[in-house]
Formats: structure tokens, C-alpha cells, sequence
């Protein structure tokens, strides 16, 4: 049988995943020789045998603790349960990651009536005897017992008004005695101080599937079969008199990041009442005033465990009559802004390398610098929840429509567009609004995937919102009603809806934030590029540190209110000859875009896909707009309707798109070649060096690439016999079909480089429509059928098995082919990771996460080179 029960001088730092973050660090301070009163630790594998046993501790842990608790006795002096010389403990919960405040405590176990008559005559202080016992049943009852803890609270305070006592520490020893009477008429309190600690165990153990650790856990990616350690420890005292008292300190600043020790103290108080906000605490000064010798020591303390763990710590503490405690000391939780700033004062400092500070940074940390955030401090009101589907904060009037978007922005309004789901059609709203949210939707869809390359906070799938165009309202799950014109809050971090202007943090960068990127630059192996069609974008990725374009979705530059109708004239043509002319006018248009962008990216390569969407998406699907259109364009209605219907596909993602169009309609991939190229010679005349790389998508087998690449190269050598100038490109193909995949090794033999399109290929293997899963993944992630959202992290089992085959047999045919990943997934941390293992040339992102990749690229370099990964 392993051991189960560790006292707290048989453990290190380097136990965490034993004996929980807590645990170690107790062990880590008791070693170092630190004030911390003592104690044992039960396990995590402990924990997860309760689990296996259905809830039942496993046999003999009783008196496996019990020989550690008679070691503790030795060491403090007292006895547990002896009501003449009484130990008393504090049991918590200490999982291996910290999850500060989410699962339970329980202080001052080992009461009963006799003890705490013990205690008054031990202490002489009858008055902290019986505080302690009141507030020991008043925990024990809420996390043990599961009472509700705002009855408590409410004879508290109905005994408070009836006696005129407005402070707690009003209260007299007998007033805390008429208390605890009255509690133990509320519950069924064991008197027995062993039955507590067992009882006390079983619910820390329980508080692992606490709905809030829950939570706690899926927003930090922490797995659930950790399991929790459980901390038994010596009782010391805040709450003895005006000498004692409870701090929380930080060695540096948890908001800022300034080197400046940091923290709050409350006078005769328990722990709990600094962590619990139901006092007003004092800074740190007023100790150093009061007890400057106690402060000395928690000084001296703080600089040692902060050399000592190398990172800023955060330090509870306890004072009793004048003598410090150290109680626990773990990493600090910190805003982003300070996490950088940390990490690069202590590289200068000499404390870590850069290689540490870079694993110090969150791609979350990252955010903070890119987009305004909403203060976690002031968010309130949440009335919705959907898919964090754009990072950032953003604050609007509501409005219902694209048109309605530009009207009231116009205005000098902030705007937030509400949508069932958007289309291209609703670009020219998207573009001018504050914040996206939508009903419908994933974290791949035409919302999420716009927003995040324009940098504009969304929420997708919020399916708890039922919206009204007609009325102009969207009503939530709750029946709140949101109005046309009602003011709302979007966190696109965390996919939070709330009513109101709520505070925000503004987005800049820094110093710190740049040498931290410079770093990150140094150390990655992948290559970052961006997915961009405009020269806004590509100018915003390129400042961003973008080493070219990764994907230039051709397609979205015809969705500007002067291209769409030349377009949808082109799709609705009847004749080769017709269309051809609507494509001799579209050719001006890609032509003018393709040398924006070779001169933004001068010297950087510029990946272009060609048309892909199905065809429908640009044409008008209502009567309103289809009679409008005809006006326009000069072809009937009924006309426009016919060829509409014609084109609607049961299912059009996997329809006619893609390279299928090229194969129909080869002088649309012409004009698009004879554009890029044409744009490439332009730039070079121009005195700028532009790289093409034309990109072949939704290929299946290798005689489309052949009949596609024959129609690319007829029009390259066109373009270039006419002009006499020579331009370097590349012809490459979008792996996202499993049957490209699958037949990869014959693909590699027509291309110099693939790139895998992973919203697709994951739509493809998975069987989920990416428009649609947002309906059906929140209950999949809910009930553990997946372990994270396959659109937003790469499924590696699946998924990245298909990658892993297409590049090793494609390799072993044609070993210098260049791969990247150009789906949504190359801006998320666990697929960049994914993809430097699987040794891809680059990832490409929306611009505004080009500085995430960069960080996530080198920490997945490093995490390997340590063997972390």
C-alpha cells in the first residue's frame, strides 16, 4: 500500500502533484525552516481512491492519520481532544494547480462544549474561546453538513440588533454562547473532535466536484483527474486581541507588476476574514507601525521565499500575540500586464532565463495587451452566456441589422451588432460595430472567424438568446428582454453578455511586452504568419510581428458594396461570354487588392487561396433584396430566382466550392491568376519584392490538382510573356478533405508546399456542421464527450492522426515540401504546440493573434526541449 499521509517535514516543493500545491509548499517552508505551525497531508491518490470507492475513504487512512496526528501533538504541545491542553486544526483543500478560493475549508475543528470551555481557561480569553466555536460550527455546518449558511449569518444578526451590538466585536463571551446555542438547534453537530476530522476530510475530498471548481477548472484547462490533497494543520490564532491579527501579502504587485512588496492585514481577525471581504483590511504599513519587529520578519521571509521559488509569491499569514506564522506561500495569481512585466524584471534581475519568462506568460496574459478587456472587478449583470468567440471587451447600443449598424454609428453611437447568425451581407455592420454576438454560430463561423481578423470582440452561439428581428429584441433564457437601442457589454474573452457600460482596461503596449515578444522570436522554431485580405490587416499583422500572409481568403474581397453586385452578376451570368465580362471588371478589383498586399508584405510571402465559398453565399435570398438586385444589374427577378434556386445545395460545405468551381468555371481561377501575377509584376516594377504562393483548395485527388495547376500555369505564362519580367511563386494546395489527407504522398508530388485547412478537415472528420455545432458542443463538453471544443483546439487523435500521415508519407515522396496551418486553429496555444511537434514550417492566424502565436510557437519549442511538453 503507497503512503497515504505525509507530515509536513517529509515533503518538498517538488510534491506537488503528490501532495497538492499546498502541501508541497507547507513542506517547502517547514524545511526552509519558516514559522508554520505543523501538520500532515493526505494524498491526491488518496483522493482519487475515494472517488473509485464511491465516496468511501479508503480502509485503514483512519489510522494512518491518527499516527501523524500523535506526531503533530508532539511537535505543537497540545493534544486534539483534550479539553485541558486542546490542538486544534485547519483541514483544506490543496489541488497540484492552484484554484484559490474554489473548494472548501473548515477552521478551528476540534471543538466541542468541553473544549471550548478548555480553551476560554487555557487562554484566559473566554471571548476568542467561543468566537472560535461559533465560527467553527458556522463552517463546519455550511461545507460539512451543507446547511444553508445564510441562516447562520441571519441569527447572527437578529441577536446583534435585539442586543444593540452592531460589530462582531461587540460581542461578549456569553453573547457568542447564546449563538452557538441557538446554531446547534439548526443542525446536527458532532461532538466528537475524530468524527469532525473525518467528516471534514470526506467533504474537502467532495469539494473537488463542487459546481465553482467545476468551472474553475474548464476555464483553465485544469483535468479533472487530479484530485485534491488535504492539508491538516495546527490552528493558530488572528482573532486573539489587538497583538495577533491576519495578512495576505504579495512580494510584488499582482496588478501592476512593480517590485514593490504588497499587501493587507486586519488586527485581531482570522484568516478568513481578510480572504472573505467582510472587513475592511489595513496596507501592510499599519503592522510595520504597530509590530515593526512581526513586519522585519515577514519581510525578510517574503525576499527569501521569492529567491527561494523564483517567481512572485503570494503569502498568507497569521500573527498571534506578537509571534508570526507563515501559513502558505504559492505562485500569485496576476493580471496580464503584470505577468509580463514580472517575467522580464526577473530575467534582468538574473532570478530565471528567458526560456522561464516566456512559460510564465498565458496566451490570456497575452490578450491584455491587444484588445480593451472588461474589468473582472466590475463585471456584473451577466444575462447570457455563448462561445468566446473574439477576445476583448466591447460596450454598444444594440441594433439588429448591418444597415441599422452604420446608421446609428454614423451618428458618433457605439454599436453592437445582434444578429441570429451574419452573412457577407452584413460586413459593412460588422466592420463599424463595437462587438458581434450572435444566436447561432460556432467558434469557426462567418462571425467568429471576421471579428477575430478584424480584431472586433464576439460572442457566437449564444443560444440562450431568443432574437426578434420584428420587434427588435432579444430575450433571454431568464426573460430578460433586450431592446433596440438597450445598452450591453460583450467579454469576447469569456463570452459574457451583460446589461450596461461596464468598465474596461485599455488595450497598449509596453517595453516589457515587446522584449518579451523579441524572446519569444528568438527561441520558436515555426514561422507565425497572418490570415488577411486587406491592406488594413495585413499592415495590422505585419505590426504585429506576422512573417507574411498565410492565407489570403480571395473571396472576402468581393463583399465591399461596389464588387458584390459585379459578383453576383458573374455567378447569375447564362453564358461563358457573359460572365467573362462581368470577370474583366473583377480583374481590376483583385488585381488593385493583390498589389496592396505584395506592397504591405514586400519581401514576405503571400499564400492566396482561390475562390472557395459556395457560390450561394453571395447571392440575395429574399424578395426585397432579389428586386433590388435586378434594378441593379438589368436581369429580372424572376430570372434571379430561377438561378438561385438552382444553385441552393442541400448541404453546400460540401458542395460546389472550392476547386470544384475551377473545374466548372476555369476562367474564374484565370482571372484570378492573371490578377495575382499580374499584381506581382506591377510590384515589382514598383520596386518591391513580392512572393505569390497560389493555393488550390477542398482538393481530393491528385488529377484535380493536375488539371488546376495546368489552367495556372497557362495563365502565369501569359501574364509574364506579355510583361517580360520573372516572378518567383509557388504552387500549393488547402489539405482539408481526409481523402487529400489519405492520399497525401501522391499530392506532394505536384506542389511545393500544403496547407492544412482545419476548419474543414475537422468539420469533415468530425461529421459537425462548424456553423451549427455551437448548438450541441456546450452539452458535449458539459457531459465529458469531448474534451474541448475540436474548432477551437485541434483533436489530435483524430484530426492530427490525419495530418500526422499526410506530412510523414508526403515527406518520405518529396522531402522539401513546406507545410503550415492556416485554419482558425493556428492561433490557439495546444494546436501550435501540436504543430511544432509535427514539425510544420509555419501556423497563420487572424492578425490580432499573430503576438499569442508568437509566444505559444516558443513555448512549445521550449516545453520540448525540457521535456515538458
Amino acid at each position: 500500500m503507497a503512503k497515504r499521509v505525509y507530515l509536513f517535514n517529509e515533503g518538498s516543493k517538488d510534491d506537488r502533484d503528490l501532495l497538492g500545491g499546498k502541501g508541497a509548499n507547507l513542506c517547502e517552508m517547514t524545511t526552509l525552516g519558516l514559522p508554520v505551525p505543523f501538520g500532515f497531508i493526505i494524498t491526491t491518490p488518496t483522493c482519487r481512491e475515494f472517488f473509485e470507492a464511491g465516496n468511501k475513504l479508503p480502509p485503514l487512512l483512519e489510522q494512518e492519520y491518527r499516527v501523524a496526528l500523535d506526531l503533530v501533538e508532539k511537535n505543537m504541545g497540545a493534544r486534539f481532544g483534550d479539553p485541558e491542553n486542546p490542538l486544534l486544526f485547519s483541514v483544506r483543500s490543496g489541488a497540484p494547480v492552484s484554484m484559490p478560493g474554489m473548494m472548501d475549508t473548515i477552521l478551528n475543528l476540534g471543538l466541542n462544549d468541553d473544549i471550548a470551555a478548555g480553551l476560554a481557561k487555557k487562554t484566559d480569553n473566554p471571548r476568542f474561546a467561543y468566537d472560535c466555536y461559533r465560527r467553527f460550527i458556522q463552517m463546519f455546518a455550511n461545507v460539512v453538513l451543507e446547511a444553508d449558511g445564510e441562516q447562520f449569518e441571519h441569527e447572527i444578526e437578529k441577536y446583534k440588533e435585539q442586543h444593540n451590538k452592531p460589530l462582531d466585536t461587540d460581542m461578549s463571551a456569553e453573547d457568542w454562547q447564546a449563538i452557538i446555542k441557538t446554531f446547534k438547534t439548526l443542525v446536527n453537530f458532532p461532538e466528537d473532535p475524530f468524527v469532525q476530522l473525518k467528516m471534514a476530510v470526506e467533504a474537502v475530498f467532495l469539494s473537488w466536484h463542487t459546481p465553482r471548481a467545476y468551472v474553475y477548472r474548464e476555464m483553465n484547462n485544469i483535468p479533472e483527474t487530479l484530485g485534491t490533497a488535504v492539508n491538516v494543520q495546527a490552528m493558530v490564532y488572528g482573532n486573539f486581541g489587538d497583538t495577533s491579527g491576519s495578512g495576505v501579502a504579495f512580494t510584488r504587485n499582482p496588478s501592476t507588476g512593480e517590485h514593490e512588496f504588497f499587501g493587507e492585514f486586519l488586527f485581531n481577525a482570522a484568516g478568513e476574514d481578510v480572504v472573505a471581504g467582510t472587513r475592511t483590511p489595513l496596507p501592510l504599513e499599519s503592522l510595520k507601525d504597530k509590530l515593526p519587529a512581526v513586519y522585519d520578519e515577514l519581510y525578510n521571509t517574503q525576499a527569501l521565499l521569492e529567491k527561494h521559488y523564483r517567481d512572485m509569491q503570494d503569502l498568507e499569514f497569521t500573527v498571534q500575540e506578537g509571534r508570526f506564522y507563515m501559513l502558505q506561500t504559492r505562485s500569485g495569481k496576476r493580471t496580464g500586464r503584470a505577468s509580463v512585466k514580472i517575467a522580464v524584471d526577473m530575467v534582468n534581475e538574473g532570478l530565471i532565463s528567458e526560456s522561464e519568462a516566456l512559460m510564465r506568460v498565458s496566451p490570456e496574459h497575452v490578450e491584455a495587451f491587444l484588445h480593451p478587456m472588461v474589468d473582472p472587478q466590475a463585471k456584473t449583470d451577466i444575462v447570457a452566456t455563448g462561445l468566446p468567440a473574439s477576445p476583448g471587451g466591447a460596450t454598444g447600443k444594440v441594433v439588429f441589422s448591418a444597415d441599422e449598424a452604420v446608421q446609428v454609428a454614423a451618428g458618433g453611437d457605439k454599436v453592437v451588432l445582434v444578429r441570429r447568425e451574419t452573412t457577407p451581407e452584413d460586413i459593412h455592420g460588422m466592420k463599424v460595430a463595437e462587438g458581434i454576438l450572435t444566436e447561432l454560430g460556432g467558434m469557426t463561423s462567418h462571425a467568429a472567424v471576421v471579428a477575430r481578423g478584424m480584431g472586433v470582440c464576439a460572442i457566437t452561439g449564444c443560444g440562450s438568446l431568443k432574437i426578434n428581428y420584428a420587434e427588435g429584441t432579444a430575450t433571454t433564457s431568464d426573460g430578460v428582454v433586450i431592446k433596440r437601442g438597450d445598452v450591453i457589454t460583450l467579454d469576447g474573452t469569456a463570452g459574457d453578455v451583460m446589461l450596461g457600460d461596464i468598465p474596461k482596461t485599455e488595450a497598449s503596449s509596453s517595453d516589457d511586452f515587446q522584449v518579451l515578444l523579441s524572446w519569444a522570436d528568438k527561441h520558436r522554431r515555426l514561422k507565425v504568419r497572418a490570415n488577411a485580405e486587406t491592406p488594413e490587416d495585413a499592415a495590422k499583422a505585419r505590426e504585429l510581428g506576422a512573417e507574411g500572409i498565410g492565407l489570403c481568403r480571395t473571396e472576402h474581397m468581393f463583399f465591399e458594396a461596389e464588387r458584390i453586385d459585379l459578383m453576383r452578376a458573374m455567378i447569375l451570368s447564362e453564358s461563358k461570354d457573359e460572365r467573362q465580362s462581368y470577370l474583366d471588371q473583377l480583374l481590376t478589383f483583385q488585381h488593385d487588392d493583390m498589389l496592396a498586399l505584395f506592397k504591405v508584405m514586400d519581401g514576405l510571402p503571400v499564400t492566396v487561396r482561390l475562390l472557395d465559398p459556395p457560390l450561394h453565399e453571395f447571392l440575395p435570398h429574399d424578395d426585397a433584396e432579389i428586386e433590388a438586385l435586378a434594378g441593379r444589374i438589368g436581369k429580372s427577378a424572376d430570372k434571379i430566382r430561377d438561378i438561385v434556386k438552382d444553385l441552393a445545395e442541400v448541404n453546400p460545405m460540401l458542395g460546389f466550392r472550392g476547386c470544384r468551381l475551377s473545374v466548372v468555371y476555369p476562367e474564374i481561377t484565370e482571372m484570378q491568376v492573371k490578377a495575382i501575377i499580374s499584381a506581382a509584376v506591377a510590384a515589382i516594377e514598383a520596386g518591391h519584392k513580392p512572393l505569390p504562393e497560389i493555393m488550390i483548395p477542398l482538393v481530393v485527388n491528385v488529377r484535380e490538382i493536375r488539371l488546376i495547376s495546368e489552367i495556372i500555369d497557362r495563365g502565369i505564362r501569359a501574364v509574364l510573356a506579355e510583361k517580360k519580367i520573372s516572378v518567383p511563386y509557388k504552387i500549393g494546395t488547402m489539405m482539408e478533405t481526409p481523402r487529400a489527407t489519405l492520399g497525401a504522398d501522391r499530392l506532394a508530388g505536384e506542389v511545393e508546399f500544403m496547407s492544412f485547412g482545419t476548419n474543414d478537415l475537422t468539420q469533415m472528420t468530425y461529421g459537425f456542421s462548424r456553423d451549427d455545432a455551437g448548438k450541441f458542443i456546450p452539452q458535449y463538453l458539459e457531459k465529458k464527450l469531448v474534451e474541448a471544443d475540436p474548432f477551437v483546439s485541434l483533436d489530435q487523435r483524430a484530426v492530427g492522426r490525419l495530418m500526422e500521415m499526410a506530412v510523414n508519407e508526403s515527406r518520405a515522396r518529396k522531402p522539401g515540401i513546406k507545410y503550415g496551418i492556416c485554419g482558425e486553429h493556428g492561433g490557439d496555444p495546444r494546436s501550435i504546440q501540436f504543430c511544432h511537434d509535427l514539425g510544420l514550417d509555419y501556423v497563420s492566424c487572424s492578425p490580432f493573434r499573430v503576438p499569442v502565436a508568437r509566444i505559444a510557437a516558443a513555448q512549445a519549442k521550449v516545453k520540448r526541449e525540457t521535456g515538458n511538453a
